[in-house]
């Protein structure tokens, strides 16, 4: 251990033990971050349909959200168009919105199990979402 002797001692000491604190922590942090996959699963087991749903719906709505505001933020977009021109412009805005919707998917892995999200994804959602993308931008359009 390093004698302290003067102020440039004990900043090298206070900034080691910072760093090393800083550094367990981060272990910490990693160990409790990525639980194995066997805890995982029985924690999505504990909890019920409800939860679950209650843990996926913000992030429903964040993606929506972002396929909303860009549809509505495209240079194509006019208050008049009819579903099948929105159903396009949802379709070019999807890369834009590429972020909220990995989160969606990946949290959908988690709670449900591994391919879940894609299939969720890729049937009810994708259902659904022209129908709400088309009322969200319907009653977001200022009167002319």
């Amino acid at each position: 251990m390093p004698r302290i002797r003067g102020v440039e001692d004990s900043i090298w000491v206070g900034d080691a033990m910072i760093k090393g604190t800083l550094f367990a922590l981060s272990l910490v942090l990693n160990t409790a971050v990525e639980a194995p996959p066997l805890e995982r699963d029985t924690a999505r087991m504990q909890m019920s349909p409800q939860q679950k749903n209650a843990v996926v719906q913000p992030l429903m709505r964040s993606a929506t959200d972002c396929i909303v505001g860009a549809v509505t933020g495209d240079a194509k977009f006019q208050a008049s168009m009819g579903p099948g021109d929105i159903n396009e412009l949802i379709v070019t805005s999807m890369e834009s919105c590429i972020g909220q919707m990995r989160a969606m998917i990946e949290a959908y892995d988690r709670l449900f199990g591994d391919g879940a999200g894609e299939a969720f994804f890729m049937g009810p959602y994708l259902e659904v979402l022209p129908r709400a993308v088309t009322r969200q931008v319907k009653g977001n359009v200022p009167a002319q």
